[in-house]
């Protein structure tokens, strides 16, 4: 039978699964932004003071190598197979790296704001 973590401890997966969906790291149930990319001050659930986090420029760069390793195959698979004119091409690549990279600019930072708070990083010692 397996035992359960001590109370101390503060597991990282399921902190990452709450990132990723905005949700407080420790309870999963208050809500991690107050706007787009602006933390609330402290979990309205459990109390968590979000705001004292250091995420800083770290989502930002993770998004970007991401979008790279996206976009880079999708763009030389896409012209392998398909005679896209150059003007059609100059429209579509910028408009789906800007839709992708805010579209997962949010999720990222609510993750590594997760793990500052399982590793107990930065401002949540």
């Amino acid at each position: 039978m397996p035992q359960s973590a001590p109370p101390s401890t503060r597991p990282v997966g399921p902190a990452i699964g709450h990132g990723l969906r905005g949700r407080c790291p420790a309870c999963g149930e208050g809500a991690m932004f107050a706007r787009f990319l602006k933390t609330v001050p402290a979990c309205t659930t459990c109390g968590l003071r979000l705001d004292d986090h250091q995420a800083d420029d770290f989502p930002a760069y993770i998004v970007i190598l991401a979008l790279g390793h996206i976009l880079v195959p999708l763009m030389i698979e896409v012209n392998s197979a398909l005679s896209i004119p150059l003007g059609w091409q100059a429209l579509i690549w910028p408009t789906l790296a800007i839709g992708l990279a805010v579209a997962m600019i949010q999720p990222v930072k609510g993750a590594v704001i997760a793990v500052q708070w399982s590793r107990r990083m930065a401002g949540f010692r």
